[in-house]
């Protein structure tokens, strides 16, 4: 690489990092909270979360276009990385075929919403979750705020906005996730270059501008306000993969919720689209893939002014979910927790939330070719030990890109339509027993992306649920000498002092005989099992 490429290298960087602007005034709807934490901590959750328990996830952008699973949009610009070798040998190197240029192919010309609600009602779910954006900064709906939107690119509808009239047709409860408060760092990967090879230094699309887009698809879209301008694009001057990888990892990769430097337009402007998104489609749940609240003071405002809004939309009652991760203790009960792709250890005393997928979180052809999504039996067993701990299940399937899910994605779907409605009684509008069960644990904290500590279950592992009129007790495998004796149960237990009159096994019209003593209530089961995946014991005193 010569010095006068690396001088114009820099020098084209420079020009495009992003201006200081001083920051804009937010409207905030005027209500019961300000935007501090001491406020927010008058939140509680309301009813209609606590009872629906299980929600699923469209997690869907174009990101799914190329099959190839989460975070392509960032690592197809890291070169060596799997996802570049896959870009570059499809589509082209990134430098003159970037991702902005996937937004343009992803056409959703498939897409159904309608039948795919109908599945997601059939497989029990209470509330669907809608993909608002990306750390890819694309919208899915129809942004007055931000010009690259799935109106205006792409599939040209409102994603969000189709979503929520579907849900709302069939009675579910609707949510939006937004996850573009990381861009800023996220996506700098576009201001990179190769560092080997026969294209090494030329920089990739992310340094391109409006005005290159004359006579083209986008003309009169400015590529900055996608990539979010080059705030720390790759330095000059490195020549091997890993050197450039491990700039990445030691800038840009590092997870911030402290707003940009020297970028306040993006900070005012996340704040715009986000407040747009919540008064435009009246979101149930807001979700943010963040740690406690993106961008400082701008995400404080915009849960004041979720709040507000909401209340102001339901005569003055707080029907509002807003989700997020990694809560201080002292800010606990100002939002409902969010777990990723990890669960509690123990009964938590406010309503949290376990947000999961069958597979990766963007669509990824491998995992269907190897048949490797979590089986439906898995969920229900997640879902039941989540439920038992307060909590509630938002689970994830992947669409593809044209819209549609595959072949395993809907086996998983029908085994759930097979369990969960038949066992809605044990689940919805249940709450907590005194203790979450009985068995064998291997997590030891709560806390994310620990799911895949659980060993498998046995019939020893049993979870509790109440409603007011019955306790449940779940076992989650079946027991090969048909009998299981629940401890928790025993004759003198402080969580049952009471007499039980009778014990159902719920599916099942064979009649079910048990016995209490010291040791617990031993329940001989049936032959025959009443479903494939866990079973439900209801427990009704005398």
């Amino acid at each position: 690489m010569t010095r006068r490429k690396l001088f114009q290298l820099a020098a084209g960087a420079a020009a495009l990092a992003p201006r200081e602007a001083r920051a804009q005034p937010r409207q905030i709807a005027p209500g019961a909270f300000k935007a501090t934490w001491g406020s927010l901590t008058e939140y509680r959750a309301p009813d209609w979360f606590r009872d629906a328990k299980f929600g699923i996830w469209a997690h869907w952008t174009a990101q799914c276009v190329p099959e190839q699973g989460d975070w392509y949009a960032r690592q197809m610009y890291i070169q060596g990385h799997p996802q570049n070798k896959f870009h570059v040998a499809t589509y082209g190197h990134p430098s003159k075929f970037g991702f902005m240029e996937i937004d343009n192919l992803w056409k959703a010309e498939k897409w159904d919403p309608e039948a795919l609600m109908q599945l997601y009602v059939k497989a029990g779910a209470r509330y669907f979750v809608a993909l608002a954006n990306h750390h890819d900064n694309f919208d899915c709906y129809d942004s007055t705020h931000h010009a690259w939107n799935s109106v205006r690119v792409g599939p040209k509808k409102d994603i969000v906005g189709t979503w929520a009239l579907a849900a709302r047709k069939h009675n579910l409860r609707f949510g939006v996730t937004n996850h573009s408060a990381h861009a800023w760092h996220w996506f700098q990967t576009a201001y990179g270059y190769d560092p080997e090879g026969p294209m090494a230094g030329f920089r990739y699309d992310g340094f391109l501008t409006r005005e290159r887009g004359a006579g083209k698809w986008w003309d009169g879209l400015d590529p900055q306000q996608l990539y979010t301008g080059a705030s720390m694009p790759l330095p000059p001057g490195l020549t091997t993969m890993k050197a450039a990888q491990d700039w990445h990892d030691q800038h840009d990769r590092k997870w911030t919720e402290e707003p940009p430097p020297h970028n306040q337009d993006f900070v005012d402007r996340w704040f715009l689209r986000c407040q747009e998104l919540v008064d435009r489609y009246d979101p149930d749940l807001l979700y943010f893939d963040d740690t406690e609240l993106p961008l400082g003071q701008a995400g404080l405002d915009i849960a004041a002014h979720y709040y507000n809004a909401n209340m102001k939309r339901h005569g003055g009652k707080l029907e509002a979910v807003l989700n997020s991760k990694g809560l201080l203790r002292s800010h606990t009960g100002t939002m409902v927790l969010d777990i990723e792709r990890g669960r509690a250890d123990h009964i938590l005393p406010a309503p949290w939330q376990t947000d999961t997928c069958i597979g990766d979180w963007h669509y990824r052809r491998a995992t269907f070719d190897s048949h490797t999504y979590k089986t439906a039996e898995t969920v229900i067993q997640m879902l039941v030990d989540i439920v038992s701990k307060n909590g509630n299940l938002l689970l994830n399937i992947p669409l593809r890109g044209d819209g549609t899910i595959d072949e395993d994605e809907r086996r998983v779907l029908d085994g759930l339509a097979s369990w969960i409605p038949a066992h809605s009684e044990a689940i919805f509008g249940t709450r907590p027993f005194t203790v979450y069960g009985e068995g064998e644990s291997d997590l030891k904290s709560t806390s994310n992306f620990n799911e895949r500590i659980t060993r498998p279950y046995t019939a020893r592992d049993i979870r509790f649920t109440t409603s007011k009129d019955a306790l449940y007790a779940i076992a989650l495998a079946w027991p090969l000498d048909h009998k299981i004796t629940i401890k928790t149960l025993a004759t003198g237990s402080q969580q049952y002092p009471g007499e039980v009159a009778r014990v159902e096994l719920l599916g099942s019209k064979a009649p079910v005989t048990f016995e209490r003593d010291a040791n617990g209530l031993a329940v001989t089961l049936p032959r025959q099992k009443p479903n494939p995946y866990a079973y439900v014991l209801k427990i009704l005193a005398a």
